[in-house]
């Protein structure tokens, strides 16, 4: 966050918690309720390293190396086949009597049944790929719908052509019309019959949230748990939607360089740092999505391979600790069945994966150039830093106050790569950086020191018009606005933690032009009224108050009944 030189203060208020505070509840958008990927998938894709050339005997040979190599006791589980194993003609993809993909023999002389069994016998789940829409041939052949009376010309749209990046020719659906939802609750059966643990549907845009429906839909009534990821490259300002149907989504385009030797840029290597490098500023935007049930997807994990990826070892020390900050999919890019020392040791750090599996997508607490640092808290009261530097030349000291992580005081630090202890650290904490080098630490907070919470986290309440908006002067680059101009419009700051009942000293950060009032409640208690003054929309100023918190969790919520309140950046509680 911006620090400014000066600070301006509120009056000193006393808050107490006596009585309710008569407002409705918030209906925030929920994760997609299938009971799926409560954390992050960890696997392998084939697109990275495979791409347009899968086999049958490609597929396993990985899957053999996912196990026998030990990567997958540290929880990378699916082995997903993307694009390319359908049949195609001049004409799209070929089709069954129902209008279905079908499978290339050719690539694939056992079936997907069998491809699926095998991996299971492995011991690991078994993931394929799809993209919207009715193939062309279907139409073209008019084939029934099975189980209904409908046929394809029934659903099509001829005049809308979906994204397929193989065969091409896929026609869009009219989900209005009878038999659109039986033909994908087909499809779904279909792969479900096959024993797919995972599904891939590519090709997805804003255009596309029937089809994303439509196959939600369909999944769930398959009765097989299959976990729904959609990609690529899909529009933040449809995230609550993919959230509510998906279990994880592509915040980008893809993370492939496409500069091999080979056909279409296909070889090593597989990528570059300005393709890794550009996830930075997603997984700060899209951080308020991320949560249990459905994740921000930042694309492949390109560690397995050594440098010949196309990233020196810092560079993927860097990639695998922005996902796992991020709490990002792992899904592996890489050829496992050559894997690098040095790799396999990053892949195996049982400390790493559990950044990444402890269900928590950080916050970026500093963006300053290429000295980036993002925060989160754990569970158990910890917080998990990593400092970043994202230059390709020169040495970089990045530094952050325990002030900006969330607490303040002295804490116990752990390099969480290493495992070594830090000793105890106050105040503030500091690294000189190689380019691209990262360093990822445990602080743990000594004697139960304050903490900090950004009004846009996901596990706060937004009610009414209260929305997230981006802010670039923000912590974290987001704030909260439209706060009051009615009781139905405010934000409840939940699990705000105090280690012991009493007056705690409260800092609100908020941005405004001019003179405008928080209302401020405690745990529902009687709102007091706090007024505060700034000079511009993007100048973060800040007001400091005084508090009677309960111990253990409490709640903050900031309201005005009769006018617009100021814009909330963050809290902090000491």
């Amino acid at each position: 966050m911006k620090r400014l030189p000066w600070i301006r203060a509120a009056q000193t208020v006393t808050l107490t918690a006596t009585t309710v505070l008569a407002v409705g509840q918030a209906n925030p958008a929920t994760a997609s309720d299938n009971g799926l990927s409560i954390r992050p998938a960890m696997g392998w894709s084939s697109w990275s390293f495979v791409r347009r050339t899968p086999t049958e005997a490609a597929i396993k040979a990985q899957a053999d190396a996912l196990r026998s190599s030990g990567i997958a006791a540290h929880g990378f589980v699916y082995v997903n086949l993307d694009d390319f194993w359908m049949k195609c003609d001049s004409n799209g993809p070929v089709v069954d009597g129902n209008g279905r993909w079908v499978v290339d023999t050719a690539k694939f002389p056992d079936g997907m049944k069998a491809l699926a069994d095998y991996v299971h016998a492995d011991g690991l789940k078994f993931g394929l790929y799809v993209t919207p829409g009715i193939a062309q041939n279907a139409v073209t052949k008019n084939t029934p719908i099975a189980g209904t009376s409908h046929h394809a010309t029934d659903i099509a749209v001829t005049s809308t052509s979906e994204k397929n990046y193989n065969c091409k020719h896929m026609y869009g659906i009219d989900y209005s019309k009878a038999g659109a939802q039986e033909f994908v609750d087909s499809w779904a059966a279909q792969f479900a019959s096959w024993g797919v643990d995972y599904l891939k549907i590519d090709g997805v845009g804003s255009s596309d949230i029937p089809d994303v429906k439509a196959w939600a839909s369909a999944l769930r009534a398959s009765g097989r748990p299959i976990n729904y990821a959609l990609s690529n490259n899909l529009a933040i300002a449809d995230a609550a939607t993919w959230k509510q149907y998906a279990n994880s989504w592509r915040t980008q385009g893809d993370v492939e360089c496409y500069c091999g030797p080979g056909a279409n840029g296909s070889g090593y290597p597989i990528t570059d740092w300005p393709h890794v490098s550009a996830r930075f500023a997603t997984a700060a935007s899209w951080q308020p999505y991320a949560g249990p049930g459905g994740w921000n997807d930042l694309d492949s994990l390109e560690v397995g391979n050594g440098d010949q990826i196309g990233l020196t070892a810092d560079q993927r020390r860097s990639q695998f600790t922005l996902w796992s900050m991020a709490a990002s999919p792992l899904l592996l890019g890489t050829d496992l069945t050559h894997l690098d020392s040095t790799d396999k040791a990053m892949l195996t750090n049982d400390r790493l994966i559990g950044v990444d599996q402890d269900g928590v997508a950080a916050k970026r607490i500093v963006n300053s150039g290429n000295n980036q640092v993002f925060s989160k808290r754990e569970a158990d009261g910890s917080y998990v830093v990593a400092l970043f530097n994202t230059a390709t030349t020169g040495s970089s000291t990045v530094s952050v106050s325990w002030s900006q992580v969330g607490f303040t005081g002295s804490a116990a630090v752990t390099d969480l790569w290493s495992g070594s202890s830090q000793g105890t650290v106050s105040g503030s904490y500091s690294a000189t950086l190689r380019p691209g080098e990262t360093r990822l630490i445990r602080a743990v907070p000594a004697g139960g020191g304050g903490v900090t919470v950004e009004a846009e986290a996901s596990g706060n309440t937004l009610a009414g018009a209260a929305a997230t908006a981006a802010c670039s002067t923000c912590s974290g680059g987001a704030k909260v606005r439209f706060i009051g101009n009615g009781a139905a419009n405010y934000e409840t700051i939940n699990n705000v933690t105090a280690g012991a009942a009493g007056n705690h000293q409260l800092t609100i950060t908020y941005e405004v032009d001019g003179t405008r009032t928080f209302y401020v409640s405690v745990n529902g208690g009687t709102p007091v009224q706090v007024p505060v003054t700034g000079t511009s929309w993007s100048a973060p100023a800040h007001a400091t108050v005084t508090v009677a918190l309960a111990a253990g969790t409490n709640s903050l919520t900031f309201s005005n009944p009769s006018a617009y309140a100021p814009d909330l950046d963050q809290i902090s509680v000491s």
